[in-house]
């Protein structure tokens, strides 16, 4: 395993699963990528919106503009940056792709020569237990690479 590539999102989740995709790679003596992929402008002006990994500053970006795609660019590079260095480690790559959340994944672990992926399922839906969450599923289901799935549910 050379290249880890770990996909995020702005779930609140996300440190968990940087976290662990990092630890995983870093045993592995393995290249890291963080991928966050904008797909609906929507999501992010939403009032559910949240940010991660105790980003409280992140909604003050000031500047930023989240309602347009160069804004949520620039936000997303703002994110990754922060979840880099959260992680403590400069030789981490990022990059930030646009359209449907599983192909942009997908695509960008092919380019990229990916040997695992790494994601997190938190669908909270009563279905759970058979389905992992459309996006987690779409990428097992369409990749011969290995995908390691960070459970996130929140528990009570």
């Amino acid at each position: 395993m050379k290249n880890v590539l770990i996909a995020l999102d702005y779930d609140p989740t996300a440190q968990k699963i940087a976290e662990a995709g990092y630890n995983l790679a870093k045993v592995m003596n393995a290249e890291v990528t963080l991928l966050h992929v904008i797909s609906d402008p929507v999501y992010y002006a939403s009032r559910d919106y949240s940010p991660i990994m105790g980003f409280n500053g992140y909604m003050d970006l000031g500047p930023v503009q989240k309602d347009t795609v160069n804004g949520l660019i620039d936000a997303s590079a703002h994110y990754l940056e922060k979840t880099k260095k959260h992680l403590g480690d400069d030789a981490i790559k990022t990059l930030i792709k646009e359209g449907d959340f599983a192909d942009a994944i997908l695509k960008t672990a092919k380019e990229m020569h990916a040997d695992m992926i790494v994601m997190g399922s938190h669908s909270q839906k009563w279905l759970e237990k058979v389905v992992m969450g459309s996006v987690t599923e779409k990428v097992l289901n369409h990749t011969s690479i290995p995908v390691f799935i960070v459970p996130t549910k929140k528990h009570k």
